[in-house]
Order: C-alpha cells, then sequence, then structure tokens
C-alpha cells in the first residue's frame, strides 16, 4: 500500500500485504457469516437433522448441538470466526440456543446486505439493529409466563431442550424428571449451584438406564485389589498428601557398613509406612481419598485394615466429595480429629466393562449429585451428556435467570410483531434497518417449519394471522409433521434468558461484521 506525499509514494503497508475494501469487504465478511449461519441452520428445532464431523485423526462425532458443531469446523474467515464466537458466548451464558443465535446472526447479516445494496449506510444500520434488539428485550419481558416456576414447569423447561436431540432409546420426559430432580437438589431457595451438579457417562447400557446419584460417581479405582469393594455408613477421609516414604529436605548420603544397620533402617521404613494405615484406622475412617500418592506397601496395610482408599485422586473429584461428604481436605495424619471427616451412606465400586466406577452416596451434606449417564455406543453417550448438560442450563436459567416464555417460535412472533408497531414511529432510514430486524426474527420460525415437513411461507403467514386473533402462536410438532398451535398447551417453554442472550449476541455480531469496511491482511 503506497500514499502519495509531496509527488513521492511513501509505503505504509508491506508487499505482501492483502487488502480488501469498501462493499468487497462489506460483501465477503457477510457471505462468510452466513455460511457459517447456513451450516447449522437444518439442526434447529425437534425436527432439526444432526451433522457428521469428521477431524483430521477420523474421530467422528455426530451431533446437532449448534455450539458443538461450530467449534469443531475448522473456520477460518475472521468474519466467520465472530459468529463462532456467538454460539460460544450463548452457551456459557445460557447453555442453550446456539443455534437459535446463529441462525439469526446471518439472517441479520442478509438483510443488511439488502440495505447497503439500497445505498442505506452502516451506521443507519447499525443504530437500527440496536434499537430493534432494545424493542425486543421489552417484547421479551412482556412474554414471560406469571406462572409459578414448580417442578412441572421446570419439567416442560427440560423435556423442550432436549426434544429431537439424541437420547438414545429414552424419550426426553423420563430424561427430564431426572434433570429437575437433580436441579432441585442443589437449589438453594434462592439460586442454584449449577457446579454441583455433574454429568457421569458410561458406555454398556442403553439410555433409560440413565439415573440420578445423590453423590459423587468418580472414576478413581482402589489401589489395592484386596480392599472391600462396599462400603456402608462410611467415614470419609480427604486427605492432601503422599501415604509414602518421606523424603529429607536435603541431600545426605548414609553409610551402612553391616546387615544389623541395613535391617534396622528398613525396619523403619516399614514402621513408618505401617503407621499411616495405623493412624487412619485410629482415627475411624473407613474410605481414604487421597491426593496424593500411596506406596503399595501401604495400600497392602491399609487393605489389611479394612480401609477403601484412592489414590491420585483429581483436585475437582477431592473438592466433589469433601463437599457432598462434608468432609474437609487435610493435609497431614497428625492431630486427626472426627471433624476432619465426613460422612457418606454408602460408598461402593461397580465395574464396568475393564473399568471400575465409584460411587459416593447419600453424603452428609448432599451439595453434590451426579447424573450417571447410560448409552449403548460412544456416539450416544457423547450426545447424551450434551442433551443433558443443555437441559440442566436451561433449567437453571429458567430459575435463576428471569422465568420461561413460550417456545416453538412464539415469543419471535410476538417479538417481530411488536418491533414492526414500533417502527412506525421511528424517523428517517434508521426505520428501514428496524424493520429489516424483524423480518430477520422470523427466519427462526420459517426454519423451525421448513425443519418439520410444513411450507415455511404458508406457515409463517398462519402464524401471524393466528398471533393476531389469539395472541399466541407456534409451530408444534407432531409425529407426522407440524401444525400451528398453542405452544403452552403443547408444554413447550423456553427460558426467557436463552431468548435475551441470543438476540443480544446476534446483534452485536452482525453490527460488528456491517460496519467493516477494510480488511488487511499480511503474513
Amino acid at each position: 500500500m503506497a500514499q502519495q506525499m509531496r509527488g513521492q509514494p511513501m509505503f505504509i503497508l508491506s508487499e505482501d500485504s492483502q487488502r480488501t475494501r469498501g462493499q468487497d469487504a462489506q460483501s465477503s465478511n457477510i457471505a462468510a457469516g452466513k455460511a457459517v449461519s447456513n451450516a447449522v441452520r437444518t439442526t434447529l428445532g425437534p425436527r432439526g437433522m444432526d451433522k457428521m464431523l469428521v477431524s483430521d485423526s477420523g474421530d467422528v462425532t455426530i451431533t446437532n448441538d449448534g455450539a458443538t458443531i461450530l467449534e469443531r469446523m475448522d473456520i477460518e474467515h475472521p468474519a466467520a470466526q465472530m459468529i463462532v464466537e456467538v454460539a460460544t458466548t450463548q452457551e456459557e451464558e445460557v447453555g442453550d440456543g446456539t443455534t437459535t443465535a446463529s441462525v439469526l446472526s446471518g439472517e441479520l447479516l442478509a438483510r443488511a446486505e439488502d440495505l447497503l445494496e439500497d445505498d442505506v449506510h452502516p451506521t443507519a444500520i447499525v443504530e437500527g439493529y440496536h434499537e430493534a434488539a432494545r424493542l425486543a428485550q421489552e417484547a421479551i419481558d412482556g412474554q414471560v409466563l406469571d406462572e409459578e416456576l414448580d417442578d412441572d414447569l421446570l419439567r416442560k423447561v427440560a423435556r423442550s431442550s432436549m426434544t429431537g436431540k439424541g437420547t438414545g432409546d429414552v424419550g426426553a420426559g423420563p430424561l427430564a424428571e431426572t434433570v429437575v430432580k437433580a436441579i432441585r437438589q442443589v437449589h438453594d431457595g434462592e439460586k442454584v449451584q449449577r457446579d454441583n451438579v455433574t454429568v457421569r457417562t458410561r458406555v454398556g447400557s442403553s439410555s433409560s438406564a440413565t439415573d440420578l446419584v445423590e453423590g459423587v460417581v468418580s472414576d478413581d479405582e482402589p489401589v489395592h485389589e484386596n480392599m472391600p469393594r462396599r462400603v456402608e455408613d462410611a467415614t470419609i477421609g480427604v486427605l492432601n498428601l503422599d501415604l509414602e516414604v518421606r523424603e529429607g529436605e536435603i541431600d545426605a548420603e548414609y553409610n551402612i557398613t553391616d546387615i544389623d544397620q541395613l535391617e534396622a533402617a528398613l525396619t523403619a521404613e516399614e514402621d513408618e509406612l505401617r503407621g499411616y494405615a495405623e493412624s487412619l484406622k485410629e482415627s475411624g475412617v473407613d474410605v481414604a481419598f487421597v491426593t496424593g500418592d500411596i506406596d503399595d506397601r501401604v495400600a497392602s496395610f491399609l487393605a489389611s485394615e479394612g480401609i477403601l482408599a484412592f489414590e491420585s485422586v483429581s483436585d475437582d473429584e477431592a473438592t466433589s466429595i469433601a463437599r457432598a461428604t462434608g468432609a474437609k481436605r487435610v493435609g497431614t495424619l497428625s492431630d486427626l480429629d472426627t471433624e476432619d471427616f465426613g460422612h457418606a451412606d454408602l460408598v461402593r465400586v461397580e465395574k464396568y466393562g475393564d473399568d471400575e466406577l465409584t460411587f459416593v452416596e447419600g453424603g452428609a451434606e448432599a451439595e453434590t449429585v451426579t447424573v450417571f449417564a447410560r448409552g449403548g455406543t460412544e456416539h450416544v453417550v457423547d450426545e447424551l451428556e450434551r442433551a443433558l448438560n443443555d437441559a440442566l442450563d436451561v433449567t437453571t436459567a429458567a430459575l435463576d435467570k428471569g422465568g420461561v416464555v413460550p417456545g416453538a417460535g412464539a415469543t419471535e412472533i410476538a417479538i417481530a410483531d411488536h418491533i414492526r408497531t414500533e417502527a412506525a414511529s421511528i424517523t428517517g432510514r434508521k426505520q428501514l434497518a428496524v424493520e429489516a430486524f424483524a423480518d430477520a426474527l422470523d427466519v427462526l420460525p420459517r426454519t423451525l417449519a421448513a425443519n418439520a415437513g410444513m411450507d415455511p411461507i404458508d406457515a409463517l403467514v398462519e402464524l401471524r394471522s393466528t398471533f393476531e386473533s389469539e395472541g399466541r402462536s407456534g409451530i408444534v410438532t407432531t409425529p407426522e409433521a407440524g401444525e400451528i398451535g398453542d405452544p403452552i398447551e403443547a408444554g413447550i417453554v423456553d427460558p426467557a434468558a436463552v431468548k435475551r442472550e441470543a438476540i443480544e449476541s446476534a446483534t452485536e455480531a452482525a453490527t460488528m461484521i456491517v460496519r467493516i469496511d477494510d480488511v488487511i491482511a499480511s503474513n
């Protein structure tokens, strides 16, 4: 790139630099954003299709989760990556609605492209979109149901999020029961402690075997084969230390001149190791979770004392076990006190194929629960895990972040109607952008209709007509296809927070891309 200065060219960028400006830059960025959006569009809704993602190493992922699809796609275009960030933000904030946010971003860009071709300035588009987004938030507030968030309504939220996702041989209904039980277990009356709910998966049984464990399910296995595999009414110790021979803090050499000295040294070492087991036995510990290493001889001594022990327990696992059982994490065996230990009704070790899992159930504090998901194959359990996490997240969002709204595209129809009504009072070209935003929202019910096998245009016309006459209308899927109906009567509800976040993140991404008129790339 050269700049003329008093008749002489001044080079600012290197010769290797590539620059795209003006309408070409805008068109390229918008095309990239729309392409990413279209990649996940067919996955939207209960009748959405799955995508198969194959990595360079041959690993296969089958899913219709928007965040997972976009995360694992090999996307290089910077504008396209911004759409991926929309899905990532949506996932982190509310845990669901990633496809909705991505599809809306792409449609906002498509509508902006039409406005740019009609010579509407990018600033007017950006201002109009932000005004429309504000009106959308107003409309969402007006759609929030007044009903109490009881278990029945929360089950509908969880079921709506999982319908159409890969859940193996079990429907969304029974899984929703498990999800709501888990969330209620960690709801303190004011806030859901979402981090206290874990999903653990294991291949080898049907999805219908998925169950809720009031406690922790751990991958850790006993350190000795002769240790008990079932301990009832267990006293739990969580130890942040190594149970092995202590090493000196300074380098030193010991000269042993005869066999008696060697035997004495070995005896002292043996006594030290045996002392660990005796200390735990005397303190009343039945099960020990140790974050450090356990010497093989200590493991043997512990087994002889009837103590079940685990080594190299991860920090997160140790914290979960301590939280569930009421134990304190202690760093020394000296002066152990009964107040340092936790309690569990049952600790059991079960074998699944070649591996073992440890269940810590009925903890004294019962602050941690685990959804133990089963499936016939790795692909099934992976998708089931994603579906359950989404359901847990949306149920949390419903309780913590502002209630629920009608699903099935009904809220989007209401938002678009509100924006069109208010657009008449907006002056200047910004009004065109506000109306374009409303038109962009129509992509969501249109896509739901198309994925359900309905004619999207006819469905949209009927949705608007029914909304005008009855105040609520959505795409209710049936075993055969889909129909226009009341999503509340059909039990289809979504957290309001999912809609709010999707509107906000999609608007931010679209306006940021529209404002770019110069792309400079160099090596």
